[in-house]
């Protein structure tokens, strides 16, 4: 957030009402030092301690600076553990100083502009495509994993819209047909078996008791390093059933039929455009269209565009 030119020192008006506004809220958003503290400079030069005592008083234990100092760090830690608990597999692969050097550089770059914190890794994906130095050597496994991690997100609390049911398809002309997905759907195609990873990791970082005994105390048992998955095209659906949270393996046809689909091609046109010939004749290909449908229906995947 930009700060105001000049900071009110006191409010008579509505205008000033919003520069102080402004001016509290660079303060606190301000990215905190590689030591974790308040930069002493403010953004265009001046001591940091000039700047706040405008609008921070200092009581009898505590400078203005220190007492902006305790909201500035509250609100950056909060950030960062809020990247830290969404991105579990981007984590495993860079370790964690690394990470956390790229969640630092990743908020510095891309600060939170939303009233919930859910969207703070909206634009991780493009940022480490931008930055690789970041992630090198793993920088197409880390953008992999920051895809799948975000589409998570999306998936658990994203928008859901009315499903077609078998009833409201039945019917419908096939050339005129457009169907749409739900919005919470995620259409991925990956280099890396992240799915399987993800869950390895995420199995991996329980921890368990020694006994079941009542009275025994609990031992921590260290995770093992879960080895990086190896190259590998995979396509995937990550969506919610029941309000719970999947992953889909699709075959490459049936992902590319549902991008068709979501790009408003008819359903004739979509089937045509991405389907081999012999599917028009073939039972075998039929027959599992016709189950990719059912399946896909069932699981309430298809609204009205």
């Amino acid at each position: 957030m930009k700060p105001p030119a000049t900071e009110p020192r006191r409010v008579r008006s509505t205008r000033d009402l919003k520069a102080l506004q402004r001016a509290m809220a660079a303060a606190v958003m301000r990215p905190l030092t590689p030591a974790g503290r308040t930069p002493h400079r403010w953004i265009d030069g001046r001591p940091t301690e000039q700047v706040v005592a405008a609008f921070i008083k200092p009581n009898d234990r505590q400078t203005a600076l220190e007492r902006l100092e305790i909201y500035n760090r509250m609100y950056w830690f909060r950030l960062l553990d809020c990247v830290y608990d969404d991105c579990p597999g981007l984590r495993a692969v860079l370790g964690e100083r690394k990470f956390m050097r790229l969640a630092e550089a990743y908020l510095t770059r891309h600060p939170s502009r939303s009233f919930t914190l859910r969207n703070l890794c909206r634009r991780l994906p493009q940022f480490i495509r931008e930055q690789p130095r970041l992630t090198a050597p793993h920088t197409a496994l880390a953008r992999d994993l920051a895809r799948f991690e975000w589409a998570q997100v999306e998936a658990f609390d994203g928008l859901a819209r009315l499903a077609l049911t078998p009833e409201a398809l039945r019917g419908a002309d096939p050339a005129r047909l457009r169907l749409d997905l739900q919005p919470y759907i995620s259409l991925l195609a990956l280099n890396h078996a992240v799915d399987d990873f993800v869950i390895a990791v995420k199995k991996n970082s329980l921890r368990t008791d020694a006994s079941n005994a009542p009275d025994a105390a609990p031992v921590a048992v260290k995770p093992r390093r879960v080895p990086r998955p190896r190259r590998q095209r995979v396509h995937l659906a990550v969506h919610r059933h029941h309000n719970r949270l999947y992953y889909k393996q699709l075959e490459p046809a049936a992902y590319r039929l549902l991008c068709a689909l979501r790009e408003g091609q008819t359903l004739n046109r979509a089937c045509a455009s991405v389907l081999p010939r012999r599917a028009a004749t073939s039972p075998a290909w039929q027959q599992k269209v016709r189950d990719w449908f059912q399946n896909w229906t069932e699981l309430g995947w298809f609204c009205r565009r």
